[in-house]
């Protein structure tokens, strides 16, 4: 099967529905092994596969051996991207549950629950308060905090990773 290089859009759909046709399943089978049988993530990156060759259709070789090759290197490229996203983002910290209220007799207990945690919060950098009084007090999303700071949205996300992270430890009496 020689596919054409698309002129048209509708060329451009019809040989990007031919390519998925023909070749969706044993990337999807591909993708499963590189993420150790996580269907949900191979599906993921045999989406990005698509769309990479989506928005590179013009390099794909009109070949039908060599139309697989490429689609497979791409799928390839596409899961080692994942794989260094996942190891270059911090884990994530899990958010502490401020709704959920003392259950206790003691107002003591509270008054010191309290002061612990306004003396954590106060503890924090300007940076690190400011951030987290945008998205948790505010409501704001990250991109509404960015914005409104005039940081790029992966600091909001590092720095409210690590003012919780740092609330955490003082609230547990690890810091």
């Amino acid at each position: 099967m020689i596919l054409e290089c698309p002129t048209t859009r509708a060329e451009a759909e019809r040989r990007l529905s031919a390519l998925h046709a023909e070749y969706s399943r044993p990337l999807l089978s591909y993708l499963i092994g590189l993420t150790g049988g996580e269907r949900p993530a191979a599906e993921d990156l045999l989406q990005e596969t698509m769309i990479r060759a989506w928005k590179s259709l013009a390099a794909v070789p009109d070949e039908r051996e060599h139309a697989r090759r490429w689609l497979f290197t791409v799928a390839r490229n596409v899961a080692i991207d994942a794989i260094r996203m996942r190891r270059v983002r911090p884990a994530e910290t899990p958010l502490l549950d401020f709704t959920r209220r003392l259950i206790t007799a003691d107002s003591t207990e509270m008054v010191l629950a309290v002061d612990t945690l306004l003396t954590a919060f106060g503890g924090l950098s300007p940076a690190h308060r400011t951030i987290l009084a945008e998205l948790y007090f505010q409501g704001r999303t990250t991109v509404e905090t960015a914005n409104r700071l005039g940081v790029p949205v992966g600091t909001v996300k590092s720095r409210a990773h690590y003012a919780l992270h740092i609330l955490r430890r003082a609230l547990l009496g690890t810091a």
